[in-house]
Order: C-alpha cells, then sequence, then structure tokens
C-alpha cells in the first residue's frame, strides 16, 4: 500500500520523531484528539498500533465502581497499542492527558515495516520487554509493599532519591495521580504527604512535590 500523503504541516509534525518512528508513521493516519479523550478501551478488539506525535496521554485499567490504577504516562516521540499486534484485547485504557496528534497504523502496515526494518522489531521488542518489567515490578510493589512503601517508591521512581543540597522536583503532578498509580485514595496519600511536609522531607505546591531529603523506610 502506498504511504499516504501529508500536508507541510503534518509532515512538520512528524519530523520530530526519530527516523525510524517517522517512516511507521508515515504509513498510517495522523489524528487529532482533544483532552480527556479516551482512545483505546481496555478489553477491546485491537488492531491498530499509535506513534505519539504530539501531546501526552495516560495507560490505565479501572473497574466498574470507577477506581482506576494508573500505569504510567506516554509522551511524544513514544507510542502505544502494540501489545495488540497478537489479535488479543486491549490491555488497558489509553486517556489523552492535554490535545494530542497520533499517528493510527493498522496490523498489516505494522508487520510490513518491521519485515522492512528488523532493526526496528528488535527496538519494539525490547520495549516490551521494558514495560512488562515495569508491570512486574509495580505488582511486586502493590503485593508487597503497605501504601507508605508504595508512595515512596514511586515518588523516588522520578528522579531518584533527594540528597542534601540536591532535591527533586516532581511535575507536573497531582494527589490523584499519585493515588492512582500505588492503588489507594488520594484522601490517604494526601496525608502522608502533608506528613511528609510536617518532617520537611518534601514540599508541596500546585501541582508539583519537591523531595528535599531522602525518605524514610517507614512512617
Amino acid at each position: 500500500m502506498p504511504a499516504p500523503l501529508f500536508t507541510a504541516a503534518q509532515e512538520k509534525q512528524l519530523a520530530a520523531l526519530s527516523p525510524r518512528l517517522r517512516a511507521l508513521a508515515s504509513r498510517g493516519v495522523l489524528r487529532n484528539y482533544r483532552k480527556n479523550t479516551i482512545i483505546i478501551t481496555e478489553n477491546d478488539p485491537g488492531d491498530t498500533m499509535f506513534v505519539l506525535v504530539q501531546g501526552r496521554v495516560k495507560a490505565y485499567s479501572s473497574d466498574v465502581d470507577g477506581r482506576e490504577l494508573t500505569y504510567g504516562t506516554i509522551d511524544a516521540g513514544d507510542y502505544f497499542g502494540e501489545m495488540s499486534l497478537d489479535g488479543g484485547p486491549r490491555s488497558a485504557s489509553v486517556i489523552t492527558l492535554e490535545p494530542c496528534v497520533c499517528a493510527v497504523i493498522d496490523r498489516a502496515e505494522v508487520r510490513a515495516y518491521l519485515a522492512e526494518a528488523p532493526d526496528f522489531a528488535m527496538t519494539l521488542i525490547n520495549e516490551v520487554i521494558r514495560r512488562a518489567r515495569a508491570a512486574t515490578e509495580s505488582a511486586r510493589s502493590m503485593a508487597l509493599l503497605n501504601v507508605y512503601g508504595r508512595v515512596v517508591a514511586l515518588l523516588e521512581s522520578y528522579g531518584g532519591p533527594a540528597k542534601a543540597g540536591m532535591p527533586v522536583l516532581i511535575f507536573p503532578v497531582t494527589h490523584q495521580d499519585l493515588a492512582s498509580r500505588v492503588g489507594a485514595s488520594r484522601e490517604m496519600v494526601s496525608r502522608l504527604l502533608k506528613d511528609l511536609e510536617k518532617g520537611e522531607y518534601v514540599k508541596l505546591g500546585v501541582k508539583r512535590i519537591t523531595l528535599l531529603k531522602k525518605l524514610p523506610a517507614r512512617w
């Protein structure tokens, strides 16, 4: 199938991608999504992969009561939806956190490109392995750590533990973001953060948390 034709503006958007990812994206169709648009719904059948050209999205799961577990965020220059290329259902939902532009590539085009670019096929395999390891680590944390331990592990995953005179800024982030990542209520996370602020371990701001020193292992 011939590669789709793009406008000059769309070509400019694609130019920000790495060469291999740009070549893959060029096989798809560019689509614009508004903020808070659900692009993928967990358990739906899927036969497309998405290259995120512009914006930021969140991968998550939710139950019938509306409780949500966030797996992570994906920034422009990355991709998602590759887990359904085996023909299985979507493994997570994906929602836009801001206005986004995605290149949507169907399974046949992805497979054709992988046959032409085996080095990218290895990159894709490595990324799938990395994400699987991250999911395993998240599951281990949920099973073996209490809420405080999960909050500490998550906060220090952003930029490592803070050191004397070397604070770590986490931005943008909200208490709800953290709660969704660790599988706890926003109220519980807020209480823990307030306690850490009183102990001068963190400084809280609007959509930002500054780690001031190494967080205690227990609280």
